[in-house]
């Protein structure tokens, strides 16, 4: 996991970003945030976290993700007084003994907890994959790209989008999505008796109605048309299950 710690400083650090991303900013008076920036086409650009550190923001984010990320946040800027910098500091993730300081993840508590310091505490032996699978968390490169949109994503689940927060970059196509049309894709979990591969085609009555994404051996995370759905479904021949 390679992220990037950078720190939202001035007078003007939350209004800014209240202003651009799908979640409530004011929520950090109780807590971290998970968020997310999208184009004005309410598509996903990236994903975050957002903490408090004092009168500064803290945002930890994909690290390859941070290079398109934060020079789009700049060119918002214009005369606001914003300053974006990027810091040492190092991103830790566990699900037990969680050094003081460290949050719950805000995304689900079964995801254990987030911890920014100048040491690294991660612990290599969790299979991360399998977590986000049995939780059905998209993640940036697998599930998560420039085509989605955050509903199909389940962001809402992910306490990831605040619908009565205001406008924000994107608000417009991601309030439609949510009060005037039903979803009828979006991403699921698989489950077979055989390993499921990734990046395969859902098929169902002869036909490809989605593909896989992460793989964690008898299930996985998969991009789904539900309205297509018509019987059984199979990945490379293996019949499988799906559950929203």
């Amino acid at each position: 996991m390679q992220r990037k710690v950078f720190r939202f400083s001035g007078t003007d650090a939350r209004n800014f970003l209240q202003n651009l991303i799908t979640n409530d900013v004011k929520r950090l008076d109780t807590g971290p945030v998970y968020s997310a920036l999208l184009t004005p086409q309410g598509k996903f650009i990236a994903d975050f976290f957002l903490m408090a550190e004092g009168n500064n923001i803290l945002m930890d984010v994909d690290a390859y993700a941070s290079a398109t990320l934060i020079p789009r946040l700049n060119m918002y800027k214009l005369r606001a007084d914003v300053t974006i910098s990027e810091t040492d500091l190092i991103v830790s993730c566990g699900l037990t003994d969680a050094p003081e300081g460290a949050f719950t993840d805000p995304r689900d508590a079964n995801l254990g907890w987030r911890y920014y310091g100048s040491e690294d505490r991660n612990t290599d032996t969790i299979d991360w994959d399998a977590l986000r699978v049995e939780h059905k968390i998209p993640e940036m490169g697998r599930e998560l790209d420039a085509e989605s949109y955050i509903l199909e994503m389940g962001f809402e689940d992910l306490n990831g989008v605040d619908f009565r927060k205001g406008c924000y970059v994107g608000q417009e196509v991601t309030a439609r999505m949510k009060h005037k049309t039903e979803l009828r894709k979006g991403l699921v979990r698989l489950i077979a008796d055989a390993d499921i591969l990734e990046n395969a085609d859902v098929i169902s009555n002869g036909k490809v109605i989605g593909r896989t994404h992460t793989s964690a051996g008898k299930r996985a995370l998969a991009y789904l048309r539900y309205d297509r759905v018509d019987g059984n479904i199979s990945v490379n021949g293996i019949p499988v299950t799906w559950q929203k």
